[in-house]
C-alpha cells in the first residue's frame, strides 16, 4: 500500500490568493494562474504539453479538523 503525504500549499496560497492555479504533475509547481479555471488552463496549455491539475486557492486559510 502506498501512502501519500499531504502537500503544503501555504506558500502557493499566499502568492495566488483567490486565483485558480494550474499545477504540474508533482502538484507543487505552478505552471500558470488566472481568475477563472479556463484562463489558468489555457495559459498552462500555452506553456506546457502536460495536463495540469487545477485548484482554486482560497482567500484565507481556515483550520479544518475532521
Amino acid at each position: 500500500m502506498i501512502e501519500q503525504m499531504p502537500i503544503n500549499w501555504t506558500n502557493i496560497q499566499k502568492k495566488y490568493k483567490g486565483l485558480w492555479v494550474a499545477l504540474a504533475d508533482n502538484e507543487r509547481t505552478v505552471i500558470a494562474s488566472g481568475k477563472t479555471a479556463r484562463e489558468a488552463l489555457e495559459r498552462a496549455q500555452a506553456k506546457s504539453r502536460q495536463t495540469p491539475f487545477l485548484a482554486r486557492m482560497p482567500e484565507k486559510i481556515s483550520p479544518f479538523i475532521g
